[in-house]
């Protein structure tokens, strides 16, 4: 689910982020960045309990598109296992968790 608000797009993640989801979310964020000029991206992970690397991909893939025009990126509720994963592939040093 999607909602667009003041601060941004806030993109709720589903259960699992991975290859059969994954494309679906970006291409309606792609076409939410072109269409309504989105810079600033929130995922919310409240429901997330599992994550590929294709849902890494999708967030790096989304910050640079957004760093590009001067956006940002955030990921808000975040359980410890997910934390743990982004750190370790290094997606803290570009994405804000929350």
């Amino acid at each position: 689910m999607y909602e667009q608000n003041q601060q941004g797009l806030t993109v709720y993640l589903p259960k699992e982020v991975d290859h059969h989801t994954v494309d679906k979310i970006r291409m309606e964020i792609d076409r939410q960045i072109i269409e309504n000029g989105v810079s600033a991206i929130i995922f919310n992970f409240k429901d997330t309990t599992f994550m590929d690397s294709s849902g890494i991909g999708l967030l790096m893939g989304r910050y640079k598109l957004v760093n590009y025009i001067g956006g940002q990126v955030c990921a808000v509720r975040v359980n410890e296992k997910l934390k743990k994963l982004l750190i370790l592939a290094n997606v803290h040093k570009y994405v804000n968790i929350e």
